[in-house]
């Protein structure tokens, strides 16, 4: 097997470190290093575990669940629903955006890039966390669900309080690994165009988000896009 030595932050290295040394692991490590060496592979590799990397697990208070990575070049930088500064925002996100406007009259931003949330402890997970270029799904069934799904049940057990956001049938799909007794649910439609009048726009999850962490004395999230 592929020896596994991630580039993550080292809190997730050491809680994660059962699903690093795991054989799926080294198997899902032998299928990128094969996919990388025949087409191209979002995003880059020392952004796979950007929202790791950005969200340490101690800081982590919301978790906001995505699907896939960007398939788009330049578009993909390891946080769901986010881009890069400089790319436009992806049809998803700028509804997104709209309902933050609705929600809080926060004014669109021009930039996509949502580091600032991640910092602030959202974490921005996507269930897969690599793609082929220009093939949406390509790397599902390889691993990647196996390896989120243990962070979002060791984020659920090993802490209280967690705003879990859900948006769209497959991340509500992971509802089942989150004890609903000590955590906050938050349920939504996809942001996508396709779905985004069937319950995502007045969702008000933004403003929901901030109740409940006001409620328990912890500081809001400032969703504005500098």
């Amino acid at each position: 097997m592929t020896q596994v030595n991630p580039r993550i932050e080292p809190s997730w290295k050491e809680i994660l470190k059962d699903e690093f040394n795991s054989d799926y692991f080294a198997l899902l490590k032998e299928f990128l290093v094969e996919e990388k060496s025949k087409s191209e592979v979002y995003p880059p590799g020392n952004l796979i575990f950007n929202a790791f990397n950005l969200t340490p697990f101690d800081k982590v208070r919301i978790v906001l669940l995505g699907q896939d990575p960007y398939h788009g070049r330049g578009q993909a930088h390891g946080l769901c629903f986010s881009v890069p500064d400089g790319v436009a925002p992806p049809p998803s996100l700028v509804n997104i955006f709209k309902e933050l406007n609705s929600d809080l009259g926060i004014p669109v931003p021009v930039s996509g890039n949502l580091e600032k949330w991640a910092r602030q402890g959202i974490l921005l997970l996507n269930a897969t966390l690599t793609v082929r270029a220009n093939q949406a799904g390509s790397h599902q069934g390889k691993g990647w669900e196996l390896f989120t799904d243990s962070v979002i049940k060791k984020v659920s057990d090993l802490k209280a309080g967690i705003i879990f956001i859900l948006w769209g049938r497959y991340a509500q799909a992971k509802e089942s690994l989150i004890d609903t007794k000590k955590h906050y649910i938050l349920k939504a439609a996809h942001p996508s165009p396709f779905s985004a009048y069937n319950g995502f726009f007045g969702c008000r999850h933004f403003s929901k988000t901030n109740e409940l962490l006001t409620r328990h004395a912890f500081e809001p999230i400032d969703w504005r896009i500098i």
